[in-house]
């Protein structure tokens, strides 16, 4: 019946008033409506169909995070999407509404929604307590107004308290103020009687305006008090106590008591601080109002104050109430709780490493806050330190130098200073001073290595930087700022001073010429590295430069030597046997290493064919038999290289020319003349020699062929080695031609080459008149005699 009821009442309150000013809809509806509850038809309101609103994105946007209200696009109702407590949702307000921005787009249009929640009766006023104590004298006068309690009600308007009754009795009545004050006081209507009723129950209870109406009770007790003329009396005047400081909260101190000769509420004592007590004292004590104890509430300190002195009070319940008066003091007692403190003073952080032992660096203060032995300190420091303390007067301390200082080894001491007391347990503190060390200038310059070795490629460029000398100085400041400077050359060369320069700044060397390997392969000198303290320290140390080859000079030919626009003819003759040694170029390079490992080469020829060039020896050679189409002149260019990087090289021509036969060899040689300078003396005594030699066995040979003619009249047939002619005076026609040799120039100091030995096949003219060699050939030992032919001397 109830819920029909409420749900009747909603109905009623379901008042749905739409207005279209200034694009604005507003509703009313009440709190509590169920999920899904129809608001209204927002888009009938707001002149929309339903395809309009999914067409232009229709949004219902809200700054509340709980959506209360939410629209179905598919029907364009709005409802209820969430409980709506009015009493929550706007407290104690008058008037409660949610607002909401209804959004269309295409084009853009905001209509503002608000929905104001109405209040229902749905909260019964209700008393903060369910009981209520008031105490009333037996002697209380008739007309007397006593406050009562008034009820809270949640809900607004007439749905709020609105009058209160009281259960009927023979003492009391009810005085109620105007309706809008609500104000209720309890009448005393008929005087009280303690002994025949000492006690009254009465039931209050507030009534609110709404439909139905809802109401809430509280009891009143009412006690009827004895009249009191007897004042509570104290056993002790002064109440003295102890207690331990730093004691959990709770720990019980002391307990006074006062008694009282009256009966009933009269007798009964009720203890408390007197008025004037601070609100330290209530902060660290407590005192129980029935049994009388004092207990600990806050942290007691013995440093902070060690006796704490207040006073309280007795009363009784009667009316009016009586009390009296006692003084407490209460002592602490002290407990090692406070660890040592370290001060300092006059301290010097910063100490020379010269300072002399026993140079006072600060002098620290050691306080314990507790007394007795709890408050008796020890100090010490580590000892491993150049550091010690020495005390000068109670609890106080001189930090001195014990030992000698090093910055460049430790440059920072980190001190620890411990200090503990001498209560139990014993308490500790520990404090790091920073003390720092200045620097001296006792360290000289140390160059990073010594001796330097400097390996500087020839042709340098003059003024270029080759080397860079370094010296660290372990000291700070001015004491490591270098210099450096260079002293006296140690190479015994009288043209390196000068030669060679030092940055001061910077430790780098400069060579200010260039230099020649061929002249100078390598030489010393010394550079001093000195500091800018007082007085300055210095150090010193050699620097070695080794010059490095490079390949800058190009092959020098030293044979053959270099005449007639540096062609040299060679002489040959057309029966050269391949392999044949023609010539040897010799050439030198005033480099050294890689860069003078010569090669040689042949560049251009005549006929590539007929020649060959050792690569490592310059040696031109016969590659095969001379035939009858080949040239006999012959143009060779022979090309000298070294191995550097890039090569250089140089080139030798000679002009090789081949005899046909020895009549024109011969010819050739005595009409070309010769240029005294080409020939040297050894190449006279070559000459000489091989004449000398040549001379004698061909006299060896003329001789054999006499005999052979004397003992044998007949001619040699074939595989004969010599075919004679016979005829008058044929030894007077037989004349001996020097067959040339080529001419081996070779520079001095080079080993000659080992002779070459030659054997000819001689030919005498048939002729009588003719005195000339018909033939000429060389014959080398290898071959064989078979394969040289022989001349019939018959007719």
């Amino acid at each position: 019946m109830a819920t029909e009821l409420r749900h009747g009442l909603s109905f009623l309150h379901l008042v749905c008033i739409l207005h279209l000013v200034c694009g604005q809809i507003r509703y009313s509806i009440p709190e509590e409506l169920e999920l899904g509850a129809v608001v209204g038809n927002i888009a009938e309101d707001l002149g929309l169909s339903i395809r309009e609103m999914t067409a232009r994105n229709f949004r219902l946007v809200s700054d509340d995070p709980i959506q209360l209200l939410k629209v179905n696009t598919h029907n364009g109702i709005l409802g209820v999407n969430e409980r709506i407590d009015r009493d929550t949702l706007c407290s104690e307000s008058w008037t409660c509404s949610v607002s909401y921005d209804a959004s269309l787009e295409n084009p853009l249009e905001v209509h503002r929604v608000n929905v104001e929640i109405l209040d229902i009766n749905d909260n019964a006023p209700r008393f903060t307590e369910d009981k209520y104590h008031l105490y009333i004298s037996e002697i209380t006068s008739i007309g007397t107004l006593f406050a009562l309690e008034r009820a809270y009600d949640a809900d607004m308007g007439t749905n709020a308290v609105a009058s209160y009754k009281i259960s009927s009795n023979k003492h009391f009545g009810l005085k109620q103020q105007k309706a809008d004050d609500k104000i209720t006081e309890l009448l005393l209507e008929k005087p009280l009687d303690r002994e025949k009723q000492s006690t009254l129950h009465l039931i209050l209870t507030a009534i609110d305006g709404g439909i139905p109406p809802r109401s809430g009770t509280a009891e009143i007790v009412i006690t009827v008090l004895d009249a009191n003329d007897n004042a509570p009396v104290f056993d002790h005047h002064i109440y003295r106590a102890n207690v331990v400081e730093n004691a959990n909260s709770g720990t019980m101190v002391s307990t006074v008591h006062a008694a009282d000769l009256d009966e009933g509420a009269n007798g009964e004592v009720k203890y408390s601080f007197s008025n004037h007590v601070s609100q330290n004292i209530r902060e660290l004590f407590t005192l129980d109002s029935k049994t009388g104890q004092i207990c600990v509430k806050g942290p007691l300190d013995y440093e902070g104050k060690n006796i704490y002195q207040f006073e309280v009070q007795a009363f009784d319940k009667g009316v009016p109430p009586l009390g009296r008066r006692a003084t407490i003091i209460i002592g602490l007692t002290d407990i090692n709780d406070n660890a040592p403190e370290i001060r300092l003073t006059s301290v010097s952080n910063n100490v020379r490493e010269d300072d002399a032992i026993g140079t006072v660096v600060a002098i620290i203060n050691v306080m314990d806050r507790d007394s007795g032995e709890n408050g008796q300190v020890h100090c010490q420091i580590p000892t491993d330190i150049p550091f010690k303390l020495q005390k000068s007067l109670n609890n106080q301390f001189k930090l001195i130098i014990d030992g000698a200082l090093d910055r460049e080894s430790t440059p920072l001491y980190n001190i620890s200073i411990a200090a503990w007391d001498a209560g139990l347990p014993s308490l500790s503190t520990n404090k790091t001073l920073l003390i720092s060390v200045s620097d001296i200038n006792d360290n000289m310059p140390k160059f990073t290595q010594s001796p330097y070795s400097v390996f500087l490629m020839e042709n340098n460029t003059p003024g270029g930087s080759i080397f860079t000398v370094t010296a660290l100085d372990r000291d700070l400041g001015k004491n490591s700022e270098v210099a450096y400077s260079l002293l006296e050359s140690l190479s015994v060369d009288d043209s390196l001073p000068g030669a060679i320069t030092v940055n001061s700044e910077t430790g780098c060397i400069y060579a200010l010429r260039s230099f020649d390997y061929e002249k100078l392969k390598n030489f010393q000198f010394q550079v001093q590295a000195s500091d800018a303290g007082s007085p300055s320290l210095s150090n010193t140390a050699t620097v070695n430069v080794i010059i490095l080859d490079q390949n800058d000079n190009t092959p020098v030919i030293v044979s053959p030597s270099k005449w007639n626009s540096s062609k040299v003819t060679q002489i040959a003759t057309q029966s050269a046997y391949p392999g044949l040694l023609v010539h040897k170029v010799v050439a030198t390079d005033a480099d050294s290493g890689q860069n003078a490992r010569l090669s040689y080469k042949l560049l251009e020829a005549t006929d590539r064919t007929l020649f060959s060039v050792g690569f490592p020896s310059g040696e031109i050679r016969i590659s095969r038999k001379f035939k009858d189409q080949d040239k006999l002149q012959h143009r060779l260019v022979i090309l000298v290289k070294d191995n550097g990087q890039p090569s250089l090289s140089s080139t030798a021509t000679i002009l090789l020319a081949f005899l046909p036969n020895a009549t024109e060899s011969f010819s050739e040689l005595t009409n070309k003349p010769i240029d005294p300078v080409y020939f040297s003396e050894l190449n006279v005594m070559l000459i000489i020699g091989l004449g000398s030699t040549s001379c004698i066995f061909l006299l060896i040979i003329v001789l054999l062929v006499i005999l052979k003619c004397r003992q044998d009249s007949n001619v040699y047939g074939y595989g004969s080695r010599i075919c004679c002619y016979t005829g008058e005076n044929s030894a007077a026609d037989f004349h001996r031609r020097a067959v040339p040799k080529p001419v081996l120039s070779y520079a001095a100091g080079q080993t000659l080459p080992v002779r070459e030995s030659y054997n000819y096949t001689v030919a005498l003219s048939p002729d009588s008149s003719r005195s000339d060699f018909l033939f000429l050939k060389t014959l080398h030992p290898t071959l064989p005699l078979d394969d040289f032919n022989v001349c019939d001397s018959r007719k």
